[in-house]
């Protein structure tokens, strides 16, 4: 008797430990509202901001965990708070085709919100992640009932299609080259350098790079190792830095 109960106040101080925990993660975890953080929500009223402080959620992804996938009845569209995330297609074979990447304060599972379907494509953390969280019919009926908001995610959706179409005729015109160079430009346009001003700050796997180019691994570990021998980029193993950003850009035009 004696020894369940130490058991029991050792789960009960052990239980007590944990909850004061979370609630410090909790405290730290605090973010900006939704509307101060991308502009596609300045043109809510102030009820309208009371009622997305009770209805978002703040949810974490662990690293490689699936958000949403290709096919879903969707539930809810995400805005992006710690991390990066990829869209993608799976294709024949289980390849993967990656649509887009994702930093802070990007929104998506958006469209398929809107059109009341399914989500037609997937989405995973690159690392661990936070999110924003609307349910989708809290969400569209604010776009309903909002037509300025409405408006500012026709301009978003109409952005997002014409990134959609550049980025198909590329993948089916320009050569392995030129898709490489692309896909390394891109990543420099969405995270930047680190502070060496020379390193993308995104440790990018190179299945992941073959994916966003449309090519073979082999294929992007052997261009990329011939931007290496021609110092456009350098090399330490996920590490990629530009050393030549305008050749890279030549090569990304020309194709």
């Amino acid at each position: 008797m004696k020894k369940n109960l130490r058991i029991c106040k050792f789960y009960s101080i052990f239980a007590t430990i944990f909850e004061t925990y979370r609630n410090m993660k909790r405290k730290e975890e605090h973010f900006a509202p939704m509307w101060e953080l991308n502009s596609l929500w300045e043109t809510l009223t102030d009820r309208e901001r009371e009622l997305i402080d009770q209805q978002v959620e703040i949810v974490h992804f662990a690293k490689n965990a699936v958000i949403h996938r290709d096919g879903e009845e969707s539930k809810y569209m995400y805005m992006l708070l710690r991390g990066k995330v990829r869209i993608y297609k799976e294709g024949v074979g289980q390849r993967l085709q990656i649509i887009r990447l994702l930093k802070p304060y990007d929104i998506f599972g958006y469209r398929a919100c809107i059109a009341e379907g399914a989500y037609n494509s997937s989405a995973s953390a690159f690392e661990d992640c936070m999110a924003y969280r609307l349910d989708r019919e809290f969400f569209t009926q604010l776009v309903r009932e909002n037509g300025a908001l409405c408006y500012a995610v026709m301009q978003m959706m109409a952005r997002d299609l014409a990134i959609a179409e550049i980025k198909a005729v590329n993948l089916t015109q320009k050569h392995i080259r030129g898709r490489l160079a692309e896909s390394l430009l891109l990543l420099l346009k969405n995270y930047g350098y680190e502070a060496d001003n020379r390193t993308i700050a995104m440790l990018m796997p190179r299945e992941d790079l073959a994916n966003m180019s449309n090519m073979t691994t082999a294929n992007a570990i052997r261009t990329l190792s011939q931007f290496a021998q021609e110092q456009v980029v350098a090399i330490e193993g996920r590490r990629i830095q530009i050393l030549d950003e305008k050749a890279l850009e030549k090569i990304s035009r020309l194709g």
